[in-house]
């Protein structure tokens, strides 16, 4: 995801291609479907895949960092979205989180990292790294992968609070002139 309604990715030839949409919410939904098609394509799901929609600005977020987000999760059902289960999108409270706290699902403490404030992902989360085979009665069926989008609204670093050290920061955030292909080797296709 590139600012103005930039797409880059590698095919599995490592060629670079950009693609520009007519408008944000185009390039956002492109970008969620080509996570359901990593997911749909891969034979076993065991980690948290996740998909950039808007970058945000500022620092990455790591571990100790407190944020406060916006979210929407759906049951993954029969390849695609399924109903929404939790949402805090149209009420007045943000969600606030602690990273790295174990407060929340582990596919939130791994897929959040290096979020940026006013950053957008969607996560597809496998069972093992959300509620497993217990499920939350009433609201999600045992053994099942979750999707969630989430917006980062506001963010306080743990550096912030004990001083900077400009090498540990810069360590952080190295910004990349175009996306890297993920290390998994897989591909979209």
């Amino acid at each position: 995801v590139q600012p103005n309604n930039y797409s880059t990715f590698y095919d599995d030839q490592r060629q670079n291609w950009s693609i520009m949409f007519e408008s944000e919410k185009a390039a956002v939904d492109f970008s969620k479907q080509v996570c359901i098609a990593k997911c749909n394509s891969s034979p076993v799901l065991d980690s948290v895949l996740y998909q950039d929609l808007l970058l945000g600005e500022g620092q990455g977020v790591e571990a100790g960092d407190s944020l406060e987000i916006a979210y929407t999760g759906w049951l993954f059902q029969s390849n695609g979205l399924g109903q929404v289960f939790d949402s805090n999108v149209n009420k007045d409270k943000l969600l606030r989180l602690k990273l790295g706290s174990g407060k929340v699902i582990k596919g939130w403490e791994e897929g959040m990292m290096g979020m940026k404030k006013g950053g957008r992902r969607y996560l597809i989360i496998p069972p093992a790294w959300a509620y497993g085979a217990q499920g939350v009665a009433g609201r999600v069926p045992p053994d099942s992968t979750l999707v969630f989008e989430v917006e980062v609204k506001r963010v306080k670093l743990v550096k912030e609070c004990s001083g900077l050290d400009g090498q540990s920061v810069g360590s952080r955030d190295s910004p990349a002139p175009s996306p890297v292909p993920n290390s998994d080797g897989s591909s979209a296709d």
